[in-house]
């Protein structure tokens, strides 16, 4: 089962990825992880990207093609994967049809007005990382282990906003790519956790044969 996975910030995508490739037993691909394994390597590709990072530069489409394409082709991917952050435009999408064939592009649904919400009003521990929402959080310090809770720079309105106008810019064209190949699943990401890991299950277990 080879798998594409789209999700705004805060859509929970991260936690869903990590059910899937528990359930299903294939391989979680985070293009973030692999560039920073590539970077820290210094394998040639590596090498490539780094020279557009150190003078402050987008890494262009064809070294992030590349770097995937390496990945996808590791012995542990036979199986099955699973990507998440890429592709993320139409130009990342056809390239990807060069390297395999996709089963399904699985798309976590948000509403964004009530996203921005979800996002902003998130905070953290300064020490030890714990997640909590102001809708429930009850004290200044940490449950866990009574650091203090902050919100993070990237939490607040501006940059959510600009986090999230990015991502329609870029997903939107990627959700019609996919629609007109028939490949494109998407299911309701403002349900409780559980809730849509039951929902991505029913759609692939569809797809899987295993309904």
């Amino acid at each position: 089962m080879k798998i594409v996975l789209l999700g705004a910030p805060g859509a929970g995508k991260g936690t869903q990825a990590t059910r899937i490739a528990e359930k299903y037993g294939i391989v979680h691909i985070s293009t973030g992880d692999i560039f920073r394994k590539n970077l820290k390597e210094g394998t040639p590709v590596g090498l490539k990207a780094k020279a557009y990072i150190d003078k402050g530069q987008l890494v262009p489409d064809e070294v992030t093609c590349e770097i995937v394409e390496t990945r996808l082709k590791e012995s542990d991917c036979e199986k099955g994967f699973m990507l998440d952050g890429f592709p993320r435009n139409v130009m990342q999408a056809e390239a990807l049809d060069k390297m395999s064939d996709i089963d399904l592009v699985l798309n976590i649904a948000v509403d964004l007005d009530k996203l921005m919400a979800r996002l902003t009003g998130r905070r953290v521990c300064k020490e030890c990382g714990e997640s909590y929402h102001i809708s429930t959080l009850q004290s200044a310090k940490c449950a866990k282990c009574g650091g203090e809770i902050i919100q993070r720079a990237d939490d607040t309105e501006e940059t959510v906003g600009k986090r999230l106008g990015v991502y329609t810019e870029q997903t939107q064209p990627l959700i019609d790519y996919y629609s007109k190949k028939g490949l494109l699943k998407s299911v309701d990401g403002m349900k409780d956790i559980d809730d849509v890991f039951a929902e991505v299950v029913k759609v692939l277990d569809g797809i899987s044969g295993r309904a």
